[in-house]
């Protein structure tokens, strides 16, 4: 019997349901238990009942990060350690586990302070740090892995640890991009970066601007400074009353911008896209940051989808051609695909150098697709097509926070790191987690 304070949930209990669900539905999640931890607590009491009965452990906070099935295995629901903690003097955050960004926003907007959180406000904000952290400040200021101070975790052995530069450094360094193979994160405190707001928002160009759009994109993106993110998406919307009525039913090249230099600024920077044809949706405009999640406008309910991404050294107009010949207006694709621009912060190593790989790709090539309108084997067929057509522009890698249903192989995750990178993972995954307690995630096996 495992003693939590917290519930536990098993099969057939009312609140199973709700807690074995991740973000994507894909993966039908039939654990034998989920503890609901209530503290750091009953994460240690989780890790060592599993230890002790065979069982592998994963952990859920949001539920975005689960892509391996946990059938039979214990899940750690971690959210319910919340608490968002801001010193305005240090410009730091304490967050808890189970915190999505949302709450970090507002916490730390009445000091003019922002953290360096993701796209979707959503999202965790431990699982996202721990995979490195892309967002609308990164090519400023960088990952949001890079600005993380001091973590709280429980490793395989039962223990919970204080690692930050001084203390484990070793375990320092692998949290920070080695994700949860590591341990169970508790909490973590990280940096918050000076910023009110942002000139930011979406260009949406009609099917007949969509090469235009990404040719002119592709342009743009080599010439704008490290304050300004970034981003070209080719979408078909979907014909559904939650999508505003200009794009609805309609393809569209939407090209994302975030400005976080001086006031005043951004428009400039901007000019050149708008004139690239005539937008269906122009809701580019200043926003406060705790609006940041508008930008991309992510779905926040969960939903079967398959996702693929590759790193890419740049982005040419022969590059904007292949995506335009597989996912443009004039096919049937059921590709949603978008670039996000890297380079600027994101090239630069750490003050506290960490395990988070990707430092060598100047754009992000992420495809997304909803499973059930098109089955899985013709999404595995359409996304494999557009990233081996890739290859020439791509660095070999990929990025952790990105990887979907099919990445689960050691193989595709050692994509992530640079070699020497994963080569010290592994070597530090056999001194933590030896038996690889924690191997429900995009796994890291302990060197032999």
């Amino acid at each position: 019997m495992i003693e939590t304070k917290g519930p536990v949930h098993r099969p057939g209990d009312d609140d199973y349901d709700a807690r074995r669900t991740g973000y994507n539905l894909a993966l039908d999640h039939r654990p034998a238990l989920v503890v609901s931890a209530a503290d750091p607590g009953d994460v240690i009491a989780a890790v060592r009942y599993a230890a002790e009965h065979g069982l592998a452990v994963a952990v859920r906070a949001t539920g975005h990060g689960i892509s391996v099935p946990t059938d039979g295995q214990l899940v750690i629901d971690t959210a319910g350690l919340g608490g968002v903690t801001v010193d305005p003097v240090a410009r730091t955050a304490t967050v808890g586990a189970g915190v999505r960004w949302r709450e970090v926003l507002d916490a730390a907007a009445p000091h003019g302070l922002a953290p360096l959180s993701g796209s979707n406000p959503d999202v965790g904000a431990v699982g996202y740090t721990l995979g490195g952290g892309i967002g609308l400040l990164g090519r400023h200021h960088g990952f949001a892995a890079d600005h993380v101070r001091r973590l709280e975790v429980v490793t395989a052995d039962g223990r919970l640890r204080t690692t930050d530069p001084d203390t484990e450094p070793d375990l320092f360094w692998a949290l920070r991009g080695g994700k949860d193979n590591f341990g169970i994160v508790t909490s973590m405190e990280i940096d918050l970066v000076p910023c009110t707001g942002l000139y930011g928002g979406g260009l949406y160009f009609p099917a007949a601007d969509a090469a235009a759009a990404l040719h002119g994109w592709a342009e743009w993106s080599r010439t704008i400074p490290d304050e300004l993110a970034g981003s070209a998406q080719l979408i078909r919307y979907p014909d559904l009353d939650a999508v505003p009525e200009p794009i609805r039913g309609r393809y569209a090249a939407v090209l994302r911008v975030a400005w976080s230099g001086p006031a005043g600024q951004g428009e400039e920077w901007v000019k050149p896209l708008r004139a690239l044809g005539t937008p269906l949706l122009d809701t580019v405009r200043e926003l406060p940051f705790t609006e940041a999640g508008t930008i991309h406008h992510e779905p926040p309910f969960a939903h079967p989808a398959y996702d693929r991404n590759t790193a890419l050294r740049e982005f040419t107009g022969e590059t904007a051609d292949t995506v335009l010949e597989l996912a443009g207006p004039d096919t049937d694709s059921p590709l949603i695909v978008e670039f996000r621009l890297q380079g600027g912060a994101y090239s630069r190593e750490p003050a506290v150098p960490n395990a988070v790989g990707g430092r060598d790709a100047g754009y992000l090539a992420f495809s997304t697709s909803m499973i059930g309108p098109v089955g899985l084997d013709a999404l595995r067929t359409a996304h494999t097509a557009l990233h081996e057509r890739l290859r020439p522009w791509s660095t070999g890698g990929a990025f952790a926070n990105f990887f979907g249903l099919d990445d689960a192989d050691p193989a595709v995750v050692r994509t992530a790191y640079p070699e020497p990178v994963h080569r010290r993972l592994t070597e530090l995954k056999a001194v933590y987690d030896p038996g690889n307690l924690f191997r429900l995630n995009f796994n890291l096996p302990p060197a032999a």
